[in-house]
């Protein structure tokens, strides 16, 4: 299927053509530039993201863990997922915007996955959507792509699934577990998904799937031979202290820029040294 790779014009929240499309992916990977991409879930994160450049923008279900402190992806909701969504929709000029269904939302039935999905679309006018799974998913991944809605994949850990994994270990170490996630990769590219994200696998299995597959392969925690990278926002600014995979680089210590910044209007508001002259009226 290449339906899926015909150019289309992506508005922002202005009515402006948005440079960044599924088939402007496709010739990324093509011509060998890497795809950035980093999650945002609100508007002001999401100015920012987009300011600095990056290609996609994931409204992810890490929003549950992130931003609503729960331990595991699974409690997030599609209400709550559409008003990320819609959040980073309103800030965004430039990159493709991806919003995870949420667990719940299309395992098991196909016929209630693709609603879910127009759903996510019509409500956030988001570009695409991320499922997690291979064959156990396919068939709610050709409904979806059915209704002209853009899919992105995601295999190796898929986090919808923690409780069946048992473990947040790499995957995909062991010859059959890679294999079938080879064969898994190979059937969501022939359904007609336009990337697909790897998650937490070895770097040389990473490089066996890219160079497979035709279409864009995102890696998280997957090496540096696949045709793009992802990380959750919070983690690589170092927000989130807790979390600390070997995949993740942090590129900022906001938590403690942040604690100083509180700790600091405390004491200036119980020394009456806030606000000054200058700054009241």
């Amino acid at each position: 299927m290449q339906s899926q790779f015909i150019k289309y014009n992506n508005m922002s929240s202005e009515g402006k053509v948005r440079v960044m499309t599924t088939h402007r992916l496709l010739e990324m990977k093509e011509r060998g530039e890497k795809i950035a991409m980093l999650t945002a879930y609100d508007y002001t994160s999401a100015s920012i993201v987009d300011e600095a450049g990056i290609d996609i923008i994931l409204v992810g279900d890490s929003a549950a863990n992130v931003m609503a402190g729960h331990e595991t992806t699974l409690p997030i909701t599609i209400d709550q997922m559409i008003y990320h969504a819609q959040s980073v929709m309103r800030a965004v000029k430039n990159p493709l915007v991806v919003v995870d269904m949420p667990f719940g939302s299309y395992q098991g039935n196909s016929k209630m996955a693709v609603s879910n999905a127009i759903r996510i679309m019509k409500e956030s006018e988001a570009d695409a959507v991320k499922i997690e799974g291979g064959m156990e998913i396919l068939e709610s991944v050709e409904r979806i792509l059915s209704a002209g809605i853009p899919v992105m994949g995601h295999l190796g850990l898929t986090p919808q699934s923690i409780h069946k994994f048992g473990t947040y270990a790499v995957r995909a170490k062991e010859e059959e577990e890679a294999a079938k996630l080879l064969q898994d990769a190979i059937a969501l590219e022939n359904a007609g998904c336009f990337a697909l994200v790897l998650e937490k696998i070895p770097a040389s299995l990473g490089k066996k799937v890219a160079e497979t597959l035709k279409i864009p392969v995102i890696g998280i925690g997957a090496g540096k031979y696949v045709d793009g990278q992802v990380l959750v926002m919070h983690d690589m600014l170092g927000l989130t202290t807790q979390f600390s995979p070997r995949f993740l680089r942090r590129y900022a210590n906001l938590h403690d820029i942040c604690l100083e910044a509180f700790r600091q209007y405390i004491h200036d508001v119980k020394a009456c040294d806030f606000p000054n002259d200058n700054e009241q009226y």
